[in-house]
């Protein structure tokens, strides 16, 4: 899927339609002090395998994309559902 990087959509911080530049969200580092992590490495440290089972089976055919809109009036971005799709590409 080819999207446009800049586009006309709805601003909910100036309550109007504006021109938004459009940015794929990346994923940021985990933290190391969430409890889920630290859960984690007390589970993987020492002897003893894997804590879950590996996933079995293939890769799903999509994956999801989620988009950041910065409104180029107020500066303020806002982020829309995520969708799916096989290839997503930024077009100029």
């Amino acid at each position: 899927m080819k999207m446009p990087r800049n586009i006309e959509t709805y601003c909910p911080y100036c309550k109007k339609h504006s021109e938004h530049e459009v940015e794929r969200v990346k994923k940021k580092k985990a933290s190391e002090l969430k409890w889920g992590q630290r859960r984690f490495r007390r589970a993987t440290s020492g002897y003893g395998g894997f804590p879950r089972p590996k996933p079995e089976g293939r890769e799903k055919p999509t994956k999801r994309v989620a988009l950041r809109y910065r409104c180029k009036k107020c500066k303020k971005a806002h982020q829309k559902t995520c969708f799916r799709a096989k290839k997503f590409e930024l077009s100029e």
